[in-house]
């Protein structure tokens, strides 16, 4: 099974810089994609940054310039560092990673637990 771990949430002012991480463990043979959503309250979950393998990476229009996404595929862990955070990033954010666990040749999409991000004064 594989498990995800996220960490870094918390409450900061408009203005201010966060940085989340989602460790993936367990038996884990490799990973594809790597990726954080998000979902305020009353709207739907939606895709904040995207990054492939080989380190490609695209962003929603709304964080361009201001979060930036990365992995580290020894600690088969993904970051997201946001900078100059609105109150509109307020949200509970989820990392996704598809991997292929070792007992199995098919690759699934497994998720955080999500953290909460609050952007307020």
């Amino acid at each position: 099974q594989v498990q995800l771990v996220e960490s870094g949430g918390g409450l900061v002012q408009p203005g201010g810089s966060l940085r989340l991480s989602c460790a993936a463990s367990g038996s884990i043979f490799s990973i594809n994609t790597m990726a954080w959503y998000r979902q305020a309250p009353g709207k739907e979950r939606e895709l904040v940054a995207h990054i492939t393998s080989g380190g490609s990476t695209n962003y929603a229009d709304s964080v361009k310039g201001r979060f930036t996404i990365s992995r580290d595929n020894a600690k088969n862990t993904v970051y997201l560092q946001m900078n100059s955070l609105k109150p509109e990033d307020t949200a509970v954010y989820y990392c996704r990673v598809r991997g292929r666990p070792t007992t199995s040749v098919y690759y699934y999409d497994y998720w955080g637990q999500g953290t909460q991000v609050t952007v307020s004064s």
